[in-house]
């Protein structure tokens, strides 16, 4: 079967997880549950590929309510205002084995250009007949780029809150017939 077409987010087989920093001595991992996107390409290797997600603000799961719910606030993502970040490729390249991906990013109501290396793990079929294509995506962004400024500083004077956040994005899309 062609690689050519239209993909669509596999979720139950997908994840956006995110580090940062809390206190400089410690990493905090997050995920966002809910997501969506889709991939349309035009060629066998993917590159050249049109790539769009999006994810659920709402959906932020940091295995802390109290943290979830502070993420979600107006001190940071505003979940109640902008509900959704979103993902358009401008540029899908192929290097070696792997990929560069590069597009806007944008969160709340910003939107900036971002660069992030792909990993793609191959094709496969599933017990349904389902052609699977699988791609990991890593990157780093600066989390105040996006409006979110929120810092705190402890009595001790160490940040609470690190600039840089860490992306591991683990994808399956599901070809569409």
């Amino acid at each position: 079967m062609s690689n050519q077409g239209k993909w669509s987010l596999d979720p139950m087989h997908s994840e956006v997880t995110f580090k940062v920093k809390h206190l400089v001595i410690s990493t905090v991992t997050g995920t966002f549950k809910m997501l969506d996107g889709s991939l349309t390409t035009e060629t066998e290797d993917f590159s050249g590929s049109n790539v769009n997600f999006s994810l659920d603000v709402n959906s932020i799961d940091t295995n802390q309510t109290d943290r979830d719910n502070h993420l979600k606030s107006a001190d940071f993502f505003n979940a109640e205002a902008f509900p959704a970040i979103s993902f358009k490729s401008t540029s899908f390249t192929k290097s070696g084995d792997d990929y560069k991906l590069d597009g806007h990013l944008t969160i709340k109501d910003v939107t900036k250009p971002v660069s992030l290396a792909v990993e793609f793990g191959g094709t496969a079929t599933d017990f349904y007949g389902n052609v699977k294509a699988g791609f990991e995506v890593t990157g780093k962004i600066n989390r105040k780029e996006f409006g979110l400024t929120w810092d705190g500083i402890t009595e001790a004077g160490a940040i609470v809150v690190g600039e840089d956040i860490k992306l591991l994005i683990n994808v399956q899309f599901a070809k569409q017939a």
